[in-house]
């Protein structure tokens, strides 16, 4: 996937997102557990809005340097659970929008980051990484309503 790629798809997130869960109410989780559909949508939110972040203190100040972050900690400090899907969903779409704005104004200036972990992260690794994040999630969600839905469907 091209850097310009990521950015198209993730520019339709809201629509992408609306498609998979149509009829959910987000409370929605594996029978296993694991996170709700409006917790994966939290999390993709905070995500892209993390990387956002990252990218514009490069552009802005020339802070460079980033650490990781735990998205269960996040989750749980941000209270992800109690958010109903709406507000989720509204909030990752508000992401989604500025880290295409920001994405495409890094790749521009060919802004590279040095994480602390992962090390060098170029503009382009972070546009294929972050849309691969958000398109997993969206596949995590449409798995959760799948099967969901064929619980639901079945006569005991």
């Amino acid at each position: 996937m091209t850097p310009q790629q990521a950015l198209s798809w993730v520019s339709g997130w809201n629509q992408h997102l609306a498609a998979a869960s149509a009829g959910a109410d987000g409370t929605e989780r594996r029978l296993g557990g694991g996170w709700s559909v409006t917790e994966y949508v939290c999390h993709v939110g905070d995500n892209l809005r993390q990387w956002s972040e990252r990218l514009q203190a490069a552009l802005l100040s020339q802070q460079n340097e980033v650490v990781g972050y735990d998205p269960d900690a996040l989750a749980v400090a941000r209270g992800y659970a109690a958010l109903p899907f709406s507000v989720a969903a509204w909030s990752s779409a508000l992401a989604a929008a500025v880290w295409v704005e920001v994405v495409g104004q890094a790749l521009s200036d060919k802004v590279a980051l040095q994480h602390a972990t992962r090390g060098r992260q170029t503009a382009e690794d972070v546009a294929r990484n972050n849309c691969h994040d958000a398109y997993h999630h969206l596949w995590d969600i449409e798995q959760i309503l799948a099967q969901t839905n064929s619980q639901a469907s079945r006569v005991y």
